[in-house]
């Protein structure tokens, strides 16, 4: 067997012609157009904006969802697609599961069709960028006990409260905003231009600093009663958007698995050390093989999952296994890879601790690794722990 070890079991012999050309055409992308300028982006604290319009051109932005312009691929292309964006780097992964699975999702789910038609193929198109905002400073994984509150009154919500680690937020035209309210917690449309709104970038971040990540604050915020989403329905409407990003990661992490293994293959190929080359230790190829393994049972996992929803049987909770086993594994992964690099492994020109720190955070966002595994365990025992 020779050619891509990262596929090791021949996975891709079981795919659609479709899934093997986005899959392609994805890759081909980010070496061209994302690759180039994702370590100045990392030094700098920026996402390359350049890139919005090219991944609107080219159906990757709600690349999953069906009608309005948009390319409504298959679940398992989907997901090839996004472990494609992330073998560039976490961020860019980031950019488009926000942009698709947080924001044009629950428009699309939960919207009017007036606000379907308006902001959906913008979206899509890259001409408007959104974020969402659930998550606030003192809820974390406990998203039910936000402060943000939106009233009623007259012909208008009046929107006050916070969200922070919001991605996109600085670069946002539109937020998804939960909100509670008397007859519970509702999803709200908020152009960030609206007086009231106030976002503030967040910086310094040691992770994931290829990415936008904001804090939002609403002071008085007047909204327009269709401003609501009239489909959204309490927190369960919320966290099924997260399910749909959380599908995303579990496919999207492998990719930034592969990039640290295949990196240190070539490395210990050439790499010498007393005499010989990394490759021909022991120890390195064990490390070597064992990393294979992992990254192929998350594969399999990912695929599986893919399965299932494209049958519409996939449980949330199934979802969750995917995102927190995988995330796991290519943290792992990429910590032993720069490992194996040694002093060079700190250095921005190889791409694994930059991988190895943007992990740290995907390890932890859209429900950290224990909540995961609770929900899980909840599941089987039918006791939640939490």
């Amino acid at each position: 067997m020779r050619g891509d070890f990262t596929d090791f079991l021949s996975l891709s012999s079981l795919f659609t012609e479709e899934q093997r050309l986005i899959s392609e055409s994805a890759r081909a992308f980010v070496e061209k157009e994302a690759e180039p300028l994702v370590v100045e982006a990392y030094r700098t604290e920026e996402f390359p904006l350049s890139l919005v319009h090219k991944l609107g051109e080219m159906g990757f932005l709600g690349a999953n969802l069906q009608g309005y312009g948009l390319a409504g691929l298959d679940p398992i292309a989907y997901g090839l697609l996004l472990k494609e964006l992330e073998r560039c780097d976490s961020g860019l992964r980031s950019f488009a599961s926000v942009q698709g699975a947080l924001v044009m999702y629950p428009i699309h789910a939960f919207g009017s069709e007036a606000q379907k038609e308006k902001w959906l193929p913008m979206l899509g198109s890259g001409e408007a960028v959104g974020c969402f905002g659930l998550t606030e400073a003192d809820g974390g994984s406990d998203p039910g006990a936000m402060k943000t509150y939106a009233e009623k009154k007259g012909n208008e919500w009046i929107l006050n409260g916070s969200k922070m680690w919001i991605t996109n937020g600085n670069l946002a035209k539109i937020a998804v905003v939960w909100a509670k309210t008397v007859e519970g917690i509702r999803g709200f449309l908020v152009p960030t231009d609206t007086p009231g709104v106030n976002v503030v970038k967040m910086r310094n971040k040691l992770s994931l600093r290829a990415s936008v990540t904001s804090e939002l604050y609403f002071d008085q915020v007047r909204l327009s009663l269709d401003a609501i989403l009239p489909k959204s329905d309490g927190l369960k409407s919320a966290l099924s958007c997260l399910t749909q990003a959380r599908y995303g990661i579990a496919w999207g992490v492998i990719g930034a698995a592969e990039a640290c293994w295949e990196e240190v293959l070539e490395y210990t190929k050439n790499r010498v050390s007393f005499g010989k080359s990394l490759a021909s230790k022991q120890l390195v190829q064990r490390k070597l093989a064992s990393m294979l393994s992992d990254i192929t049972k998350g594969q399999l996992l990912a695929l599986r999952l893919g399965q299932l929803k494209q049958e519409g049987a996939l449980h949330f909770t199934q979802v969750c296994m995917g995102k927190q086993n995988n995330c796991e594994m290519a943290l792992q992964v990429a910590r032993s890879c720069r490992d194996i690099l040694g002093a060079n492994g700190i250095m921005d020109e190889y791409k694994t601790m930059r991988h190895m720190c943007n992990l740290e955070t995907v390890f932890t966002y859209e429900g950290t690794n224990d909540i995961h595994l609770l929900i899980i365990g909840a599941h089987v025992t039918g006791t939640p722990a939490f």
